[in-house]
């Protein structure tokens, strides 16, 4: 017996270290200021395949941002909170954007076009892009009931953490809690 204990002890010693598992908890304590608003769950949650409109008017879903963890922003042009947080949110993907981390902006609702784009060109948006749910299936199945709604999403595109209004996302504590993120769930 002792003999098979010895083995599966060298057998174990020679796997490699397993990665640590993401600490919600963790991410909670590093919310200051409005970020304390963010609400962290406590285990992923499923989220919605509907479809939307992309920037180049095909239609997509989600899943498009598998591999990421995303901050899904849903707005509309008509709302004053979304005006005010957009360059927060354009700052926050110019600084931390890449391959493992992405803000992807909804616009939802009825949002012409034009408006959309003059709203980015208004708040001097470059970063992000113009997708629209001009029927609301998204937002309505993300159970979204007032704007904004900021979503983050991890690499299998389910819902770790959810803000209900707007929130200064390039400051310090959201930086802080999104770096932790990305770091554990790699």
């Amino acid at each position: 017996m002792t003999r098979l204990i010895a083995l599966a002890a060298l057998c174990l010693s020679a796997l490699p270290a397993l990665p640590a598992l993401a600490d919600p908890a963790a991410w909670a304590e590093l919310r200051t200021g409005d970020m304390r608003k963010l609400v962290i769950h406590d285990a992923p949650r499923p989220v919605v395949t509907a479809p939307f409109t992309a920037e180049n008017g095909d239609e997509m879903t989600l899943d498009a941002f598998r591999g990421q963890v995303v901050v899904l922003n849903f707005w509309a042009t008509w709302c004053p909170p979304c005006r005010k947080e957009m360059p927060m949110l354009d700052a926050l993907n110019r600084d931390m954007g890449g391959d493992d981390f992405r803000v992807v902006t909804v616009a939802t609702g009825r949002n012409a076009p034009a408006a959309m784009q003059r709203f980015f060109d208004e708040a001097q948006i470059e970063t992000l892009p113009l997708h629209n749910d001009p029927t609301m299936a998204m937002a309505r199945g993300m159970s979204v009931l007032g704007l904004p709604v900021t979503v983050v999403l991890d690499r299998a595109g389910q819902e770790l953490a959810r803000m209900q209004g707007e929130a200064t996302w390039d400051g310090a504590s959201a930086r802080a809690v999104l770096a932790a993120i990305i770091e554990d769930t790699r």
